[in-house]
C-alpha cells in the first residue's frame, strides 16, 4: 500500500471526501461506483468493475451446475453458461 500523506475527517453522516488530486490521478469521475472492502483494520476502496462481477457470477453458476443433478439439461446449461462467459469477456475487450 502506498502512503499519500493525505488525511480527511469523517463527517457526522459518515462521509469522507476523496481529494480532487487523488481522484484525478486515479481517474475517478463523478458517479463512478467504488467497492468497499475491509482487511483487518484497513478500509480498501476499489473502482467497481461490473465485468468482473458478471464473470464471477457466471463461473459460480457453471461450477454449481457441474455438481448438481440437472438431468439431461445439464450439458445445455453448461454450454450456455460458457457462451455467456465468452460474451462477457468479448465485451470487456471492447471497452
Amino acid at each position: 500500500m502506498k502512503a499519500t500523506g493525505i488525511t480527511r475527517k469523517v463527517d457526522d453522516l459518515g462521509r469522507v471526501v476523496l481529494p480532487i488530486e487523488l481522484r484525478r490521478n486515479l481517474g475517478i469521475e463523478v458517479a463512478d461506483t467504488l467497492e468497499i472492502f475491509t482487511e483487518g483494520d484497513d478500509i480498501i476502496l476499489r473502482r467497481y468493475n461490473a465485468v468482473d462481477g458478471l464473470l464471477t457470477m457466471a463461473s459460480r453458476m457453471k461450477n454449481r451446475v457441474a455438481v448438481e443433478d440437472c438431468g439431461e439439461i445439464k450439458p445445455i446449461l453448461l454450454d450456455k453458461l460458457a457462451e455467456i462467459e465468452k460474451i462477457i469477456k468479448a465485451e470487456a475487450v471492447k471497452h
